[in-house]
């Protein structure tokens, strides 16, 4: 009876105790709703999770928007004046531009013009060299009676405005950086050919081009940065007219009897070894000359300014020397009684400070072997 009791006490506490563990589940789950909640209250995050995957295919453009990569390195590869639109508007006489009202240029009349000049321009992401007619001037920002004050912004559209009316359009990217300035030959390179704001960071410039059909016309304005001036460059781009006559074939043998050589004054396209064909008149008195003397025999030599790199005038020079060899080998002349050579800006005839100087020193010699 005693066991009896015992064992249903046993029972009866199992079944309790396997009460009390089918429970348990239940206040596992009474944080349920709390899990729930906090899920709904995550809802507006997975969304947002989901949408940068969504973005490539709905909405690819800001991922290709710095596409004009590729336009930007065209650039860099170097500026097309063809991408100015010819102007049709009836364009005023040279230079174009009245200074602005209220100030003053500090350049004489009788000295801002230039029949025949080069100048520097910035255009799309680089310095190029340009050759013609030009005009500059320079003026404080500040009228002479202090009673009118061009902001730096007022002066510059000023003339973009007056350009854009005559229909030109701005051609440069960029403000000046050293990297551009080293690749156009250096400072003490740039500044031969420079007459405005200095081409350094922190002065404004600002490069137009105007084209006709039969012209350019290339414009820099300038402000300084420390101080309120500003520059105005006008180019009319031209080739120079020759006002050095060439020696004749009879006068070639003269200066080779007696000095052993004889400079020539032949026009090649700028930084190029190409004949312009201002040129042919010089090269046909040399075949004269040679087919005058059959013995004679000569070296083309070429020579340049220190304009540039003296590497690269040296091969430049060079160049040049074997255009005219070619030349006179294509009207008939022996190679064999021809050489060429490239001395570059080593053997000067004149000082190199002025453009007269470097003019004299950018020559063919024939010297008699």
């Amino acid at each position: 009876m005693h066991q009896s009791r015992l064992l249903i006490g046993s029972t009866l506490f199992v079944l309790l105790l396997s009460g009390c563990k089918k429970e348990d589940p239940s206040p596992a789950l009474a944080p349920a709703p709390e899990t729930i909640s906090q899920a709904v209250m995550a809802e507006p995050v997975t969304p947002a999770a989901k949408a940068p995957v969504e973005a490539p295919v709905t909405a690819p453009a800001p991922a290709l928007e710095p596409v004009p990569t590729s336009t930007a390195s065209t650039a860099d590869a170097g500026f097309s004046v063809d991408t100015v639109a010819i102007s049709t508007a009836v364009l005023p006489p040279f230079p174009f531009f009245q200074i602005p009202e209220g100030l003053t240029g500090t350049v004489k009349d009788d000295k801002n013009t230039i029949n025949f000049d080069s100048h520097f321009f910035l255009a799309g992401k680089k310095m190029v060299l340009v050759e013609g007619r030009l005009y500059y001037n320079a003026m404080s920002l500040i009228s002479a009676d202090k009673r009118r004050e061009y902001s730096i912004t007022e002066y510059h559209r000023n003339y973009e405005n007056a350009v854009l009316a005559l229909g030109g359009a701005k051609i440069s990217e960029t403000q000046f950086t050293r990297a551009i300035v080293e690749a156009a030959g250096g400072l003490r390179e740039t500044n031969k050919y420079w007459r405005s704001a200095p081409p350094t960071s922190g002065y404004a410039h600002h490069t137009y081009l105007i084209r006709t059909a039969d012209k350019e016309y290339w414009i820099l304005v300038s402000t300084a940065a420390a101080k309120p001036a500003g520059n105005i460059v006008v180019l009319e781009k031209a080739t120079m007219t020759q006002s050095l006559g060439f020696l004749d074939a009879s006068a070639m043998k003269e200066a080779l009897d007696t000095d052993g050589r004889v400079a020539l004054y032949i026009n090649f396209d700028i930084d190029a070894s190409s004949l312009r064909p201002d040129s042919q008149a010089a090269i046909a008195e040399i075949k004269t000359l040679l087919d005058s003397n059959a013995g004679l025999k000569i070296s083309i030599e070429g020579h340049t300014d220190n304009s540039g790199g003296a590497a690269h005038n040296r091969e430049l020079s060079g160049a040049r020397a074997r255009s005219v060899l070619g030349a006179l080998v294509d009207l008939g002349i022996n190679p064999s009684r021809l050489s060429a050579h490239g001395f570059g800006p080593d053997q000067p005839l004149a000082d190199n400070a002025d453009e007269a100087g470097r003019a004299k020193n950018r020559r063919v010699e024939l010297v008699k072997i």
